[in-house]
C-alpha cells in the first residue's frame, strides 16, 4: 500500500492535511497548557482553601449543629460517609489530577471526587465536589462549585474542525484549478500520440500553464500540418510512380511471345513495386477517419480465414475462445490480422495457428498468430517494428519493411500492444492485446 501519492494533486492535499494536523495538535497543547491547566490550578487552589477553612473551624470533629451553621454561611457541608453516600457520593467520579494537586497544597493525602447528579435534572445547578482527607477517612466535605466544566472544549474542537475542513477544501480547490489544465494536456498528448489531432486546448490556470498550453497547441497544429503535407506528398509520389509503371507494363505486353519470360519478370517486379507503394500509403495514414464501432474480433478473424480457404497450399488452425466485444476501427484491424497472416505464410510456414482469448483480471483481449518457420534472431525481435527495418533476413524476406510498423501503429492507436517472440518448440508467435470495457453476458 502506497502512503505517499504520486500525483502533485495528492501530494499537495496530503501536505495541507499534515500541516493542519500538526497545527491542531499544537493548538490543543497550547490551549491545554495556557488556558485549561491554569483554570484547573485556580479551582484546585480554591478547593484547598475551602478545606483549610473547614479544618480551621474543626468541623471534621465537631457536632452537627456547628456544621449546619457553617453550611448556612458558606454552603459547604460536612457529612459522615454513610450520609454522604445518600447525598450523591456513590455517583461521584474520582479525579487523580485534582486529588494530587489538592493533596500537595494541603500537605496530606486527599481524595477528590466530583458529582454530576444535580446536572442531570438542572443544567444550572452547581457541581458537587467531595473531598476526604487521609486523617479523617470516614468524613467527607461537600463543596458546591458553579461554572465548573469537565474539560468541555467542544467549542474549541468544533472551531479547529471547521478551520481544518475549510483549509483542506480551499487547498483542494486551489490544487484542482492548477492540475485541471495538466489533466487536459495529458489527454491531448495521448491523443496526439495516437495520430489524432484534438481541438486547441483552452488556455487557463497559472501563467506557466498558459504558456505550456499555448506551446502545445502550436506543436499540435505543426504536427497536423506536417501530416497533411506528408499525405499530399505521398499521394503525389504514388501517382507519379504508378504512371511510368503502367507504361512499362503496357510496353511489356508488346514483347514477342518468345520473350514471355522477360515479360513475366517485368510484371512481377511491377506488382512488387505497387505493393511497396501501397505499404508507403498505408504507413503514411493513421486510419483516423474510420469511426470505431463495437466489433467481435473473432468475426474478423473468421472472415479473413474464410477468404484464404481458396488457397489449397495454406492451412490455418483456429483456436478461438469466447471474448468480449471491442471498440475497433474494423478496416484497420482487418489490415492488422491480414498482415500477420500474410507474414506468417510468407516468412514462416504453410501451416499456421490463430488463437484468441481474454484475461478478465487485466481486462484485455489477446490474439496470437503462430507459424512453424525458422523464427527471428532474439536480438532483432524489437527492431523489426521500426520503419524500413528488415529483421527477416533469416527467413529470406523482401519488401519495404513497413508491414510490422503499420501493425504496431494501428494496435497502439487502439490502446493495445503488439509483440513478437520465438516459440520454444519452433516458429514465431505474433501476439497483440486490446483493452475491453464490457464483460461477456452471462449464460442463462
Amino acid at each position: 500500500m502506497r502512503l505517499i501519492p504520486k500525483s502533485a494533486f495528492g501530494q499537495t492535499v496530503m501536505l495541507i492535511g499534515v500541516l493542519l494536523l500538526i497545527n491542531q495538535i499544537v493548538s490543543y497543547i497550547s490551549v491545554t497548557y495556557y488556558f485549561i491547566q491554569p483554570s484547573y490550578q485556580q479551582i484546585n487552589s480554591l478547593l484547598a482553601t475551602q478545606v483549610k477553612s473547614v479544618l480551621a473551624n474543626d468541623l471534621l470533629v465537631t457536632n452537627q449543629e456547628t456544621r449546619d451553621r457553617y453550611f448556612q454561611k458558606t454552603q459547604v457541608q460536612v457529612f459522615d460517609e454513610s450520609v454522604a453516600k445518600q447525598n450523591g457520593l456513590e455517583s461521584a467520579v474520582y479525579y487523580s489530577y485534582i486529588s494530587s494537586q489538592v493533596s500537595e497544597q494541603l500537605r496530606q493525602l486527599a481524595d477528590v471526587r466530583i458529582s454530576t447528579t444535580t446536572q442531570a435534572s438542572d443544567e444550572n445547578a452547581p457541581y458537587i465536589v467531595w473531598i476526604s482527607l487521609n486523617r479523617y477517612p470516614d468524613t467527607w466535605i461537600s463543596i458546591p462549585i458553579s461554572g465548573l466544566n469537565e474539560a468541555n472544549i467542544s467549542p474549541l474542537t468544533m472551531y479547529l474542525m471547521v478551520i481544518g475542513i475549510l483549509s483542506v477544501a480551499g487547498g483542494w480547490l486551489f490544487v484542482r484549478r492548477m492540475t485541471r489544465p495538466l489533466s487536459a494536456l495529458q489527454k491531448a498528448a495521448i491523443a496526439v500520440g495516437k495520430g489524432e489531432h484534438p481541438t486547441p486546448l483552452r488556455e487557463q490556470g497559472s501563467t506557466e500553464m498558459i504558456q505550456v498550453t499555448r506551446a502545445f497547441n502550436r506543436m499540435n497544429q505543426g504536427i497536423k500540418q506536417l501530416e497533411n503535407d506528408r499525405n499530399i506528398m505521398t499521394a503525389g509520389i504514388s501517382h507519379d510512380l504508378r504512371t511510368p509503371l503502367t507504361r512499362i507494363r503496357l510496353a511489356s505486353e508488346m514483347l514477342p511471345e518468345d520473350q514471355d519470360w522477360i515479360k513475366d519478370g517485368i510484371v512481377n517486379d511491377i506488382e512488387d513495386m505497387n505493393a511497396i507503394i501501397d505499404q508507403f500509403i498505408d504507413y503514411a495514414r493513421y486510419d483516423t477517419e474510420e469511426v470505431t464501432q463495437e466489433t467481435d474480433l473473432n468475426a474478423i478473424i473468421a472472415e479473413l480465414v474464410q477468404a484464404r480457404h481458396l488457397d489449397d497450399k495454406h492451412h490455418i488452425e483456429l483456436k478461438l475462445n469466447a471474448i468480449p466485444p471491442l471498440s475497433l476501427r474494423r478496416i484497420a484491424m482487418k489490415r492488422v490480422i491480414d498482415n500477420l497472416i500474410e507474414n506468417a505464410f510468407k516468412y514462416g510456414s504453410e501451416e499456421i495457428a490463430i488463437s484468441s482469448f481474454y484475461n478478465r483480471h487485466e481486462k484485455r483481449v489477446y490474439c496470437k498468430v503462430r507459424d512453424f518457420g525458422p523464427g527471428i534472431p532474439e536480438d532483432e525481435l524489437n527492431s523489426v517494428f521500426m520503419p524500413f527495418a528488415q529483421g527477416d533476413k533469416a527467413r529470406n524476406s523482401s519488401g519495404s519493411g513497413l508491414g510490422l510498423a503499420i501493425i504496431r501503429r494501428i494496435v497502439e492507436a487502439h490502446d493495445g500492444e503488439v509483440t513478437l517472440r520465438n516459440h520454444p518448440q519452433q516458429g514465431l508467435v505474433a501476439e497483440f492485446y486490446l483493452p475491453y470495457l464490457s464483460e461477456l453476458p452471462e449464460k442463462s
